[in-house]
């Protein structure tokens, strides 16, 4: 049985007569390095068996070797091994088996296998449907964090802008009145303060919709941005705040969904075509708006009025009570229902002449992003440098009052970041409350009191710094907690020290297996110490034989970034902390190293993130930092391996170390990657180059990388 577009997808090919012709597509949400490990390892799968197999890769680079239509047309399976969304719409109709990179890497001929036996993709699936679940938790729970993290990343540049616009245009054009702080109309920087102004507007509705777009693909983005406006915007359901950025992940992932039901309805032929053009995107979007502003806004106006009221009777109760009260609402939801309502029975106060409550708000408002700023200097491995670039501006904002600066943080880490900032909150809330802080206009943050709006300004300022220490404090903890936690349950795949991948059986933390092993290489790391400065010598002797001898030509390894002076055929390290101390002092050696600590240092944040052990017996550390004035790669050698947390078990007895500046930290360092990972996928080019006698027999080989 035959179909006019191609083989059928149910296994028409006739295996007998010929050859099976298979896709893939790999990929990886943090190192490219296993998206082309995963590449290499299918196709070599695939030629030993005589299959032919064409594989998309599709790195932080790009998609490189992209499939096209008639690929897919004349495919009869496809693979796609993958720890991040792949569109799948374009594979309708073939089977398509869907794992994580991992199986790519370690079991590929298991995979074209099982391909054959896959199930066929129907249209209207999920984005990334996979009907195997992730390692280290369900299926669900992986879905639902990918959409997420994809709302929060594309929502940061919005925050980041618009606040750094409103919190200049304040400081710069503003001055305090009995209205908040207003800057003059028709003014530059009232113009400064609009355009920052738009930047906050989107915010809210963009995390809303690459929340559904993460989950149903494009048809899901139009109502999940509507959604997001809608949950925003309190007068569409007569409610004087609106529900801020948790109504947006609400939107987000009621449109997701929504959009998946909507596409697994059946309907004729001829409406397929504008389903996810027209149809998909105008009634999820009409549903979903009504659903919000008549089912879900009538209870937040509910919350708004009613918590109104209760703040109301509590005016005669205790100061610090009420203040810790006021911090905990200013702080739980960064401009939802529960902070418009504090903020807004403090400012409808001061013009009876009851200051105080604002002056309690005031205290609170700019400890969350201060906190979370904070947070991710005083422990900079726990967050990525999205993340600390994003605490820097954090803490700018935080000192204009803008409270909406540690929401990228709050949205990413909720069950971490909220109760912190509460936590905080409520201690500058009470501490103002105490000492009476009085506050004459509607604003927070350290402005109000350098711009001579706040009495007691130095009690303010302790009130405030106590919640920022307490909300940082706490944060750092919660988010270390559960990243142990997860460590120790093996989740997330690509985590930093998540799972030792064998066979299955007895697998440990990556962390705790270094250090049961670490006694069993006591004896290594004092052999192979002394061995060490032989190999220096080595090296250095070499380098000088090179440039002493007339003629011969040193080999060029990656455009000159690797030479002989940062190759070692000897690591001294057993560990991996100092195996990457080690090659770091190695690459200082070319001279292109500024500042050792900060290399080493940030190539150790680089391992909290996800390990760079890619398995046989390979290790690639690296790290994008300012530490190294030009890009530089050094490479070693452990004769008895470095336990580096690699997903198939082994030690790393392969190590290369790149740096790159942060100016050059794109295309040049993901082509390094990528041009190391695929070579060294070739048995014969490891072997060759665990049996180099000298760092110049190491170049020769090296060379065949390019």
């Amino acid at each position: 049985m035959t179909s006019p577009a191609g083989p059928p997808a149910t296994g028409g090919r006739d295996d007998e007569r010929q050859p099976l012709r298979l896709l893939a597509v790999t990929a990886c949400p943090t190192g490219i390095a296993h998206t082309y490990m995963a590449a290499e390892k299918l196709a070599q799968a695939a030629a030993s068996r005589s299959i032919e197999m064409k594989v998309e890769t599709q790195g932080s680079i790009g998609a490189e070797n992209v499939l096209d239509d008639n690929d897919v047309r004349t495919a009869d399976g496809v693979i796609v091994a993958a720890d991040k969304d792949v569109d799948l719409s374009r594979f309708v109709g073939k089977r398509v088996l869907t794992v994580g990179v991992a199986e790519g890497i370690h079991h590929p001929e298991r995979l074209i296998e099982r391909v054959r036996s896959a199930p066929v993709h129907r249209a209207g699936g999920a984005r990334g449907d996979s009907p195997v679940s992730p390692a280290g938790g369900g299926k669900e729970r992986g879905a639902v964090y990918k959409a997420l993290m994809n709302g929060v990343s594309y929502m940061i540049p919005f925050v980041v802008v618009g606040g750094l616009l409103i919190a200049v245009s304040l400081a710069l054009g503003g001055h305090a009145t009995a209205k908040g702080y207003v800057i003059p109309e028709g003014t530059f920087w009232a113009h400064v303060n609009a355009v920052g102004g738009i930047g906050f507007q989107l915010m809210i509705p963009v995390l809303s919709g690459y929340i559904a777009y993460a989950i149903a693909d494009r048809p899901a983005l139009v109502p999940g941005m509507i959604g997001g406006w809608i949950a925003n915007t309190g007068a569409l359901y007569d409610s004087k705040a609106g529900a801020g950025f948790i109504g947006a992940i609400v939107t987000g992932f009621l449109a997701g969904y929504l959009v998946l039901w909507i596409k697994k309805v059946r309907v004729p032929k001829f409406v397929q075509p504008i389903m996810p053009i027209i149809v998909i995107p105008i009634v999820a979007t009409t549903a979903l708006g009504l659903f919000f502003i008549y089912v879900i806004g009538k209870p937040i106006s509910w919350v708004f009025e009613h918590l109104t009221s209760w703040l109301g009777g509590m005016t005669g109760t205790s100061a610090v009570l009420l203040g810790a009260i006021l911090g905990l609402m200013i702080a739980f939801d960064m401009g939802g229902p529960v902070n418009k309502t504090a903020f807004l029975f403090g400012a409808g106060l001061i013009a009876s002449g009851n200051q105080t409550v604002m002056g309690m708000c005031a205290a609170a408002i700019p400890v969350m992003p201060l906190g979370q700023g904070l947070a991710t200097l005083i422990r900079r491995r726990l967050y990525t440098e999205q993340e600390r670039e994003t605490g820097l501006a954090a803490l700018f904002m935080g000192c204009f009052g803008i409270s909406e600066g540690a929401i990228p943080f709050a949205a990413a880490r909720p069950a971490q970041v909220i109760p912190a900032n509460m936590l905080g909150g409520a201690v500058a809330g009470a501490v103002a409350g105490l000492a009476g802080v009085k506050d004459a206009v509607p604003h927070g943050g350290p402005i109000v009191a350098v711009l001579g709006a706040v009495s007691g300004v130095p009690v303010f300022f302790v009130a405030v710094a106590l919640g920022t220490v307490v909300t940082a404090l706490v944060t750092v903890a919660l988010v270390d907690l559960s990243g142990r936690r997860a460590a120790v349950a093996g989740e997330g795949s690509g985590g930093a020290g998540a799972v030792l991948a064998g066979a299955g059986a007895g697998a440990v933390p990556s962390g705790q297996a270094g250090r049961e092993l670490s006694p069993v290489g006591a004896g290594v790391v004092e052999a192979q110490a002394a061995r060490a400065p032989g190999a220096q010598a080595t090296t250095t002797a070499g380098a000088g034989a090179v440039e002493e001898a007339a003629g011969e030509a040193v080999p060029e390894v990656l455009s000159g970034h690797l030479t002989e002076r940062t190759v070692r055929v000897a690591l001294g390290a057993a560990e991996k902390e100092a195996a990457i101390r080690e090659m770091a002092e190695l690459l200082t050696r070319s001279g292109r190293v500024a500042d050792v600590g900060e290399l080493v240092a940030t190539a150790l944040r680089r391992e909290e993130e996800g390990t760079t052990g890619l398995g046989e017996e390979i290790a690639i550390p690296h790290a994008k930092t300012d530490a190294v004035t030009a890009p530089v790669v050094g490479f070693a050698r452990s004769a008895e391996g470095v336990e580096w947390g690699s997903l198939d078990g082994t030690k790393a007895r392969l190590i290369f170390m790149i740096a790159v500046p942060e100016a050059a930290a794109g295309d040049e360092h993901l082509r390094i990657l990528a041009l190391l990972s695929r070579r060294l996928m070739d048995a014969g080019f490891r072997e060759r180059l665990l049996a180099a006698p000298d760092e110049r027999a190491v170049l020769e080989v090296l060379a065949e990388v390019g």
